[in-house]
């Protein structure tokens, strides 16, 4: 059985959904959330047991070991990514990773699989970016400083531990409930006005230019690779990149959903934002490819469609 920390969480749901498919059990944690969706509905209390754990503390996650018999661990759990302080923040974002390290040393589990992202690699290096590349010692965000700080931290452990931790260097990601409505999340503010007839809302600081992208992957391409690494016989490496292995830009999002929308008639500023870095940022997928086979299924079209049919369907964000 296979505990996925933020599993009520916009990736968390997605990677549970891919697990079952491939014939495990879970148990998702949820803190405030309590989102039960459609594709996961028919499983819970059968394969899919949710617990209400506040991951920062120690003895709650220890207790969902008594519960449940968990043989690996998906951590995707985080606390909120304001600028840390020695008093408050820094302490308790770092608290719940070293107690999911600290519940696997004495559950015995296998594996442990640990959400990063493409952030680290920030100031590193030209796209594509492999895994091997020397990440800078300093971080210009506080997500940056999180998730460098959390792979050192993994990777000391694991010197040591009995079970082996697996760092998962996330791209950017999106599809069905996405729910974080910030300038990062550019498909889903293209989507969501474009379905209620209304024109796409930007700030004045974000204003999407057609010609710049990042490396996009749809949320379920995402779970099931998360999914891959975790369930995996043998793994190589212990830093795997998830993504695509090449850009999406804001302008193939555009005509994406022009073509999912007839009516939206999505127009971006053309070129690149002056104020940019002028280069993509993508990822070298070659480890994850070798290692589990992964292939993304989803290309930009065929993911804002099924995005756009999930929404028009009913659902939730």
């Amino acid at each position: 059985m296979i505990l996925v920390t933020g599993g009520l969480g916009f990736i968390g749901l997605h990677t549970a959904r891919a697990l079952l498919d491939l014939g495990e059990s879970c148990v998702l944690t949820r803190y405030r959330a309590n989102r039960q969706p459609s594709f996961l509905a028919d499983e819970i209390g059968e394969r899919v047991f949710i617990e209400q754990v506040d991951v920062a503390d120690a003895q709650a996650v220890l207790d969902v070991g008594s519960r449940h018999e968990i043989t690996g661990i998906v951590h995707l759990a985080e606390r909120g990514l304001g600028v840390p302080t020695l008093a408050g923040d820094g302490p308790r974002n770092a608290a719940p990773l070293m107690n999911v390290l600290r519940a696997a040393r004495e559950w015995g589990v296998r594996r442990v699989s640990i959400a990063s992202a493409i952030g680290v690699y920030m100031n590193a290096g030209h796209s594509p970016l492999r895994e091997d590349l020397p990440l800078p010692m300093t971080a210009s965000h506080p997500l940056e400083l999180m998730k460098k700080t959390a792979e050192l931290l993994s990777g000391f452990v694991a010197t040591d531990a009995k079970f082996e931790v697996v760092i998962l260097r996330i791209g950017g990601v999106y599809g069905p409930l996405y729910h974080n409505m910030t300038n990062w999340g550019v498909a889903a503010r293209l989507v969501h006005p474009a379905l209620k007839g209304e024109p796409p809302e930007f700030t004045p600081e974000f204003q999407p230019h057609a010609e710049d992208g990042i490396d996009w992957c749809y949320v379920k391409d995402c779970g099931r690779a998360i999914a891959l690494l975790q369930t995996a016989t043998a793994l190589r490496h212990r830093v795997y990149n998830v993504g695509t292995g090449h850009p999406t830009t804001n302008g193939d999002f555009a005509a994406a959903v022009n073509k999912a929308i007839p009516d939206a008639k999505i127009e971006l500023p053309a070129g690149r934002d002056p104020h940019g870095s002028g280069q993509d940022f993508y990822l070298d997928v070659g480890r994850i490819r070798a290692d589990t086979g992964f292939e993304p299924a989803y290309d930009v079209d065929r993911g804002i469609a099924d995005y756009v049919d999930w929404l028009r369907a009913g659902n939730s964000q």
